[in-house]
């Protein structure tokens, strides 16, 4: 039989992709099944001062030591699946996992459990999501992102974490109901390394790479998006150094002639356009990362609104950590917001909206709407909401 040249040439071509179609479907098997990880030294980098390893209720467990351990699992590396583990809380603190960590673990998603007992199962800041930027928690900026849970204090409580794509499903203890649903994650990576950490023991880690059941990989509902109150659309300058102890210095007339030197942006200033993100929030810490531990900066946002009468509309503030507010100039409002002062806003020194409400004075046309955002603790950034966009133009 006369077989043509060309059909000569498909015959190896066909045999070479059955071949790799082969090795592709064993490839993914292999990726799909269970990974349990041994709780030994062999598999872990850590601090040996921190950690002992040692059997426990039967299985082989790793024990957090003087005040809490970083466990960093060793050549893993996850996308999305499922990741179940238990942990015995037998002392108080935080304790948690991060997964999809950058190699310098600067960046991460993170998943922790406050164990201060007693802790009530109807508290909501048992559980907590919140994503790692610059090696810095952004906890105070995602008070969304919190729950309740039932915790046993003697004997092993299991999570178990679904994450696929942007979303995340968090059990614990009840397998059967999510305790915690993260419709948006907001890390910056989508790929890493996993650890766990905390003055607690763990067990019984399994990784199942690409189990991720019935969640959805993109992004799922963000609760300001339909809210046209919002304000989205800002100019940010460079932040600057702000000392502890410092005010901020306004533009006064001086009795010898002349002004005083201001803390407020000039004519030399340089602007930058910046949006938010989800949930309305503007995160300074996103493109200034981490402020020194002891240090404290100064940033400022501003925006416009286009008023079509002269008219008083409520301003509604979330902010970290502190605020002063000017609307054409003229100053209006000043706060704070440290974790564990006195002038610290509920809930507990958290981000929301429900931090501070001003009243703007609008003149007909354009208004500028002036902030000074101050950092030193954990998360940078503003959410801000009108009452009311009748007779408005944003921005």
């Amino acid at each position: 039989m006369h077989v043509h040249a060309s059909h000569r040439q498909t015959i190896p071509t066909m045999k070479t992709t059955l071949v790799f179609l082969t090795l592709a479907f064993h490839a993914l098997a292999l990726y799909a099944q269970d990974q349990e990880i041994p709780m030994t030294p062999s598999y872990w980098e850590t601090d040996m001062e921190r950690v002992e390893f040692i059997t426990h209720r039967s299985v082989l467990a790793a024990q957090g030591l003087d005040g809490g351990a970083q466990l960093f699992l060793k050549d893993i590396v996850f996308t999305d699946g499922t990741i179940e583990f238990d942990v015995e809380l037998n002392n108080p603190g935080f304790v948690g996992i991060n997964f999809r960590q950058s190699e310098d673990r600067d960046e991460s998603e993170n998943f922790y459990i406050r164990a201060f007992w007693p802790v009530s199962p109807l508290s909501r800041t048992t559980l907590q999501y919140a994503t790692v930027v610059d090696s810095m928690s952004l906890w105070d900026l995602t008070d969304d992102y919190q729950a309740a849970a039932l915790l046993h204090r003697e004997g092993w409580n299991h999570v178990k974490l679904v994450i696929s794509g942007r979303q995340m499903r968090a059990y614990v203890n009840d397998m059967d109901r999510p305790a915690l649903h993260v419709p948006i994650l907001e890390g910056a990576t989508e790929t890493g390394g996993i650890s766990l950490g905390g003055n607690a023991i763990f067990a019984n880690l399994v990784i199942r790479p690409g189990v991720t059941e019935d969640l959805p990989a993109v992004a799922g509902y963000d609760p300001t998006i339909n809210d046209t109150r919002y304000l989205r659309d800002w100019w940010v300058a460079l932040p600057v150094d702000f000392p502890f102890g410092r005010d901020l210095v306004l533009d006064l007339p001086s009795m010898f002639g002349g002004e005083v030197d201001s803390d407020l942006p000039d004519s030399t200033t340089k602007w930058t356009p910046i949006r938010t993100e989800h949930r309305a929030l503007v995160n300074l810490s996103r493109p200034f990362g981490l402020t020194p531990a002891g240090k404290r900066r100064l940033v400022w946002i501003k925006t416009t609104l286009t008023s079509a009468t002269a008219q008083r509309r409520r301003l509604d503030l979330g902010f970290s950590d502190e605020i002063w507010v000017f609307v054409n100039g003229q100053f209006l409002h000043t706060d704070t917001n440290y974790y564990a002062t006195p002038g610290m806003k509920e809930p507990r020194g958290r981000t929301t909206i429900d931090n501070a409400s001003i009243v703007l004075p609008l003149v007909e046309g354009e208004n500028e709407l002036l902030i000074g955002i101050a950092n030193s603790f954990f998360g940078w950034g503003l959410i801000a909401r009108l009452d009311d966009t009748e007779g408005i133009t944003l921005n």
